[in-house]
């Protein structure tokens, strides 16, 4: 019986997602050419949505694709890797997503309050992904390195929140 041995590789997300509770993007970004084009985005995003907002559960298989995701109030969270991924390693980049977040809007994630700080939300995702290799998974450590980042560049709100 011939068995398929895949190389090691450090690109292991493919997408980190946000939508709202109505299925419409709110955050996307691919790190890679599964899905080129923005109207194939729209509508896997749209497939994934239909297939996980109804559910309790934290993982799908869609599409060969391997799905965690976390709803909040009115937001849905979702990293995306291969079907060959380990989902503990993508849970761990979900659960450091929401947590920094968490921690930097002060317990309060939910539309409104992402939409009014959408710069810190892209710097948590830069430092907790980029190009696809996950770089950190403590959301201690994302929320420091987002503040010394957010003290000259963000909004006055996030700013205090973030020396807090």
């Amino acid at each position: 019986m011939d068995t398929l041995i895949l190389e090691p590789s450090l690109y292991t997300v493919k997408a980190v997602l946000i939508m709202d509770n109505d299925g419409e993007r709110l955050y996307a970004k691919y790190y890679d050419d599964t899905y080129p084009t923005v109207k194939e985005q729209k509508a896997f995003e749209k497939n994934i949505f239909n297939k996980t907002h109804r559910t309790d559960s934290e993982i799908a298989l869609l599409e060969g694709l391997t799905v965690v995701y976390k709803s909040n109030i009115d937001l849905y969270f979702y990293v995306i890797g291969s079907s060959h991924e380990n989902e503990l390693m993508l849970m761990s980049v979900l659960n450091c997503l929401f947590d920094s977040l968490s921690q930097m809007l002060r317990k309060n994630v939910e539309k409104r309050a992402l939409l009014e700080n959408m710069e810190g939300l892209f710097l948590a995702i830069d430092e907790i992904v980029d190009g696809g290799v996950i770089l950190e998974s403590d959301p201690q450590q994302v929320v420091h390195r987002v503040a010394l980042r957010v003290t000259t560049s963000c909004s006055p709100l996030l700013t205090f929140i973030m020396l807090l």
